[in-house]
């Protein structure tokens, strides 16, 4: 049988609803208005054809643990703003490395404004 988790108050100071992940469904349907659309962050169909798929062939393995095989196909060293704001081609294949779930997900909570450690 599944374990239930427990209920607790939302994580958006001030709201009383209660929820079982960290914040209440309004508040996390209020977050992914704000983030937008894949397609509106700019991931849309140049990232699909051009970017990904060349990342991933040039990485199959994670860049990071060199054990897993890569199936996210991640900025680095510089994130898509950063590229767009220099100038650069945030397309460009040269300026992604190949990751897998586990490593992608850690960089994501490290690293990213807002990510899920901070």
């Amino acid at each position: 049988m599944a374990r239930r988790r427990a209920l607790t108050v939302c994580s958006i100071s001030g709201c009383p609803e209660y929820t079982d992940s960290g914040r209440c469904a309004d508040h996390r349907r209020e977050a992914e208005q704000r983030r937008g659309s894949a397609r509106q962050r700019g991931y849309g169909r140049e990232h699909e054809a051009r970017f990904r798929p060349a990342v991933l062939a040039r990485d199959p393995l994670c860049a990071l643990c060199r054990e897993a095989p890569s199936v996210h196909a991640d900025h680095h060293p510089r994130d898509r703003k950063q590229l767009r704001a220099a100038g650069l081609d945030p397309d460009d294949p040269q300026y992604g490395r190949g990751l897998c779930g586990p490593c992608h997900s850690k960089h994501t909570a490290v690293e990213q404004p807002g990510g899920w450690n901070r």
